[in-house]
């Protein structure tokens, strides 16, 4: 996904993205929805997390 696209969905969820990087605006936005702020932390094999948005970006 596109660092716009996920601005987009920031701005959904009320997160004035500035200038966060990708990873700071999808961790920020995991935890609007009230999930763990997962992505990025090396924890994407053991996650479970198999239809998560972010899943294909995630580094494994």
């Amino acid at each position: 996904m596109k660092v716009d696209e996920v601005k987009e969905i920031a701005k959904e969820h009320g997160i004035k993205a500035g200038k966060m990087n990708k990873t700071d605006l999808i961790k920020a936005i995991q935890n609007t929805e009230g999930n763990d702020p997962c992505f990025a932390s090396g924890k994407a094999s053991q996650c479970g997390q198999e239809s998560c948005l972010w899943r294909q970006d995630c580094p494994k």
